[in-house]
């Protein structure tokens, strides 16, 4: 019988404090409270040596470019993903496609963001975890209910490689009339640069002849946040 080390254990669930721990989270502040890589980290339930479920969720969904791109993953996709069994894939698959009948159905429970924190709540602690920068953009209807999300960079963030266009197609394409950007520091220091507040002013320049509004960007860090738009800077 192999013996785990002390880091596997360190790793596990059960030894996070109870106040981060998914299932503890869910009961006590509902299912809307929870990052995408909680939510998924609650499927799978166990992760693998070294590995714990919310780690394990957030490497998923990074490898499929977040929550859209994890839907679009087919069965043989998600086998090649290292610590996925077949049981697993299928929870995911039929919990995605349970998601998506249920938008289908009621498009008015999709979630609202009004507030920078409703977004942190909906992708800090998945994106708090990533090693690169990734630029993701949030798509709004005019209820500023979420309609997609989209991981548009991975890597570097920099007002040399974020083309506008690029940024404003997932709304374009979708038809949405407003978007926020997010994009997180792996330092874990959200305090904007002069790059950020940069590419902040381009995208809200593009947008506006484009009649798309750039209501925020927002910079995630280590369980932490700032807002471009309350800070008063590209905007």
């Amino acid at each position: 019988m192999k013996v785990q080390s002390r880091s596997e254990y360190a790793n596990m669930i059960r030894d996070l404090p109870m106040g981060e721990r998914p299932r503890e989270r869910l009961r006590e502040l509902g299912p809307r409270y929870l990052s995408n890589s909680e939510l998924i980290a609650i499927l799978i339930r166990v992760g693998v040596p070294g590995e714990n479920a919310v780690n394990l969720a957030s490497r998923l969904l990074s490898e499929f470019g977040g929550l859209s791109g994890l839907g679009r993953a087919s069965y043989g996709e998600l086998c090649e993903i290292k610590g996925l069994s077949d049981a697993k894939v299928c929870q995911i698959m039929a919990a995605m496609e349970v998601g998506r009948r249920l938008v289908s159905l009621h498009p008015d429970d999709r979630p609202t963001v009004a507030t920078p924190q409703d977004v942190f709540n909906l992708v800090g602690a998945e994106m708090g975890r990533y090693d690169q920068e990734h630029l993701r953009v949030l798509l709004l209807n005019v209820k500023n209910q979420v309609c997609g999300q989209h991981d548009v960079y991975k890597g570097n963030v920099s007002s040399a490689s974020v083309r506008v266009s690029e940024v404003l197609r997932p709304a374009i394409r979708e038809n949405c009339p407003s978007l926020i950007v997010v994009h997180n520091h792996p330092s874990g220091d959200p305090s904007p640069s002069p790059e950020d507040v940069l590419i902040t002013r381009q995208i809200r320049t593009g947008g506006e002849t484009m009649d798309i509004a750039l209501l925020d960007h927002i910079i995630i860090g280590d369980n932490r946040w700032a807002s471009l738009k309350q800070q008063g800077l590209g905007f």
